[in-house]
């Protein structure tokens, strides 16, 4: 019986004797409880295409096909072979709850068996597997063991227990928890009953006869796992292979076949929008409407609009024929060696990308295994890697990668990592470190730091000599995975309470192990005492006679605002800065300030070209632009009461005001009197010819004068008015 997935049993005992617990201890019950429900979440969560059932026995009531003639009593067939689901969940969190009687759990046995047999009959599975909770607290018949053995082999079925205790005392790990010793387990109490060691015994018997090397093995405790199944389990992927030709020049072809080694993972499923109401998806529509932004908001056809790339302050519409015709055009799917190189002449600080691919010689072909083992022997040998050219598909874009050489015990192949293009570097003029003497550190600041790292590595040395890994990356789940399954779980099976804390077992995935904790103590206190860190206070600033004699109010703002300036620490932006030599249509007014303070420029030829740039973007009567011309104009009036000069702001904008109306330019106005942005007062600028009651009224007249006037609004038809609304319909 073969196949891709695998049928499982989980065969629970629900007995009174499973509620029986010591002081303090959690019951039995509750643990195996733990146990299903985190096995399950598993499944779910892996969209595996395992099939469970779930079976109760010790219930008070009875629903088997096997009740006949008081056989087989109070034992539940809960649910059939199926799919894991959320379903399956909220039954084990609602429906599953401690009952009142007592059954055999080899009869459970022996109903598990006979699902299986029934519910797999024409089907293929690869693994017929039955696992049974229960704390063995129960009177069972062992006249019939045998014969459950014999058909348990007979059936290929194979069996594992979960019970409250170990196995016994010279338990190994990989059964649970015998190093912790008996009596801490819970269930256990003041020691065994005497059916539970009876059960035991028999649990024992049975597993050695089903496996006379690894039965045992097969014997968990709850505690353990609990442990091991708080991890959510990965989606499964199946291994896809990726054919192809490597190729060398236009005469040597070599057959190979990638499999991707390490690539990012990624949750399958995304967040989709349903009914509040009735949470089903079916029942929300969601439409997409073009429509002009007029105040008709007359709707635009989807096939009357184009897809447009914004150049500068221009829209540059392209079509759909556009733009397959200006995609990278390639023969297909390639894994073409460019050339070799040196290893140490590519750095790893230069991969890129998403994954590794392996890549191997294709197993029934023998000519392109010799030919591939030679390449990366040569490669190996000579400390030497290939650069290659990969491109996936004919669909998607080339790329330029290194292939290094791979040799194992069991198998060989190249690595594929893919390396940058000139535009995927990034290059910063940071100046060098060594070039400054204050920043040299001394020698023992140096062996600080070398201790430090001593005492913080991961990877050391056992009493046999081999290199163990402390903190093994590759077994830390993805917390964003497992918080965001925890939720969802909780959330399915507990709604309208409030989402749980994140589980201490994950906190304690990701943190620094107590080892290096303890051991690096020494160092970082030696660190403080070689690098200690000292408050700097900012000097005071140098009183001038001046401000002793009570004149500083005389000082000019723009001779304070150069001092400020002056002040202001290095950054990244001031690189950017240096590349302005007028104002830009892409930001005007960082420009605009950057001018102002190089003063490469008069103060008057810059506000000329700002205001230009102010008029084009009003031509465009569009929101975003009248936005982008606020911004603009707040730039310039703070730039005009930062260097005292007022009258080039408010010429500009008393010139303004006057052709907003022959302009059609009231939705401008309106934004700009929202934003109180008026003339400039001789309570800012003593030099203005404004008073403060007069700018005030500046923008107040205005909002008269609308009262009277309705605008009319031209309609340009650009292509800058289509705006998308997104409505949703509920059905």
């Amino acid at each position: 019986m073969t196949g891709t997935k695998s049928a499982l049993v989980l065969c629970m005992d629900v007995g009174f004797s499973m509620s029986n617990s010591a002081p303090g201890e959690e019951p039995p019950f509750e643990l195996a409880k733990k146990v299903i429900q985190k096995f399950v979440q598993r499944q779910v969560f892996a969209e595996t295409k395992d099939e469970l059932a779930l079976i109760l026995f010790g219930t008070d009531s009875t629903k088997n096909s096997l009740d006949q003639d008081g056989q087989y009593q109070n034992i539940t067939v809960h649910r059939h072979l199926m799919i894991a689901d959320f379903e399956l969940l909220e039954e084990i969190e609602n429906q599953i709850h401690p009952e009142s009687q007592q059954a055999d759990w080899l009869d459970a046995i022996v109903v598990c068996m006979d699902l299986l047999q029934t519910e797999t009959k024409g089907k293929k599975y690869n693994r017929l597997n039955i696992v049974l909770l229960s704390d063995l607290n129960t009177e069972a018949s062992s006249e019939h063991v045998d014969v459950i053995i014999e058909n348990l082999k007979k059936a290929d079925v194979t069996l594992q227990f979960f019970l409250p205790f170990p196995a016994g005392d010279d338990d190994e790990e990989g059964r649970g928890d015998a190093d912790k010793g008996g009596l801490s387990h819970p269930g256990m109490g003041k020691g065994l009953s005497r059916e539970q060691k009876s059960n035991l015994d028999m649990v024992k018997h049975v597993m050695l006869n089903l496996d006379e090397e690894d039965g045992l093995d097969q014997i968990y405790t709850f505690r353990n796992a609990i442990e091991q199944l708080c991890m959510f389990k990965c989606i499964e992927r199946r291994p896809m292979a990726w054919p192809c030709q490597l190729t060398i020049g236009s005469s040597l072809s070599i057959r190979i076949v990638g499999y991707k080694s390490v690539t990012e993972e990624k949750l399958k499923k995304a967040w989709i929008t349903v009914d509040a109401q009735t949470n089903l998806k079916e029942d929300v529509k969601r439409e997409t409407v073009y429509c002009l932004e007029d105040d008709n908001e007359t709707e635009v056809q989807t096939d009357d609009t184009i897809q447009g790339f914004r150049y500068g302050s221009d829209i540059v519409p392209f079509s759909k024929v556009d733009q397959d015709q200006m995609k990278y055009k390639h023969d297909g799917k390639c894994f073409a060696v460019l050339g070799f190189t040196k290893q140490n002449m590519v750095h790893r600080h230069q991969f890129m990308g998403s994954q590794v691919i392996k890549i191997f010689a294709p197993k029934d072909d023998e000519h392109a295994g010799v030919a591939l083992s030679a390449l990366i022997r040569a490669l190996d040998e000579l400390k030497m890697l290939a650069i290659v050219r990969y491109a996936y598909d004919r669909r998607s874009n080339p790329q330029v990668g290194a292939a290094f050489p791979c040799i194992k015990q069991d198998y060989e192949c190249l690595m594929y990592i893919q390396l940058p293009f000139m535009e995927d570097l990034r290059q910063f003029p940071f100046p060098s470190l060594e070039n400054n003497k204050k920043l040299i550190p001394s020698e023992t600041q140096l062996s600080a730091v070398d201790s430090l790292i001593d005492s913080m590595m991961l990877v050391e040395e056992n009493e046999d000599g081999k290199q163990k890994d402390m903190f093994k990356v590759h077994k830390i789940p993805n917390p964003a995975f497992q918080r965001h399954f925890q939720c969802l779980h909780h959330r399915a099976v507990n709604p309208g309470t409030p989402l749980p804390a994140i589980e201490e077992w994950l906190k304690a995935a990701i943190e620094r192990p107590e080892v290096i904790s303890e051991r690096c103590q020494a160092p970082l206190e030696e660190m403080k005492k070689k690098f200690p860190l000292t408050e700097v206070e900012k000097k005071k600033k140098l009183k001038t006679s001046a401000q002793i004699f009570g004149k500083d109010s005389e000082e000019p703002d723009a001779k304070k605002a150069k001092g400020d300036e002056e002040e202001d620490d290095f950054n990244l932006a001031n690189i950017a800065e240096g590349s302005v030599t007028s104002v830009g249509s892409v930001d005007p007014a960082r420009d605009f300030r950057t001018l102002i303070k190089r003063k490469s420029l008069p103060f008057g030829d810059v506000c000329q070209q700002l205001t230009h740039r102010i008029e084009q973007l009003l031509g465009n009567k569009n929101t975003p632009y009248y936005m982008k011309s606020i911004t603009c104009i707040q730039a310039f009036r703070e730039q005009s009461v930062k260097l005292g000069n007022a009258d080039l702001y408010n010429s500009y904008l008393q010139s303004l005001k006057k052709s907003i109306s022959n302009r059609g330019l009231e939705v401008f106005w309106d934004l700009l009197v929202q934003d109180a942005i008026s003339l400039i007062s001789k309570d800012e600028v003593e030099e203005s010819t404004v008073s403060k009651n007069e700018a005030h009224q500046f923008l107040l007249a205005e909002e008269k004068k609308e009262e009277a006037t309705v605008p009319t609004a031209e309609d340009t038809g650009d292509v800058d008015d289509l705006v998308s609304i997104e409505l949703f319909l509920f059905l």
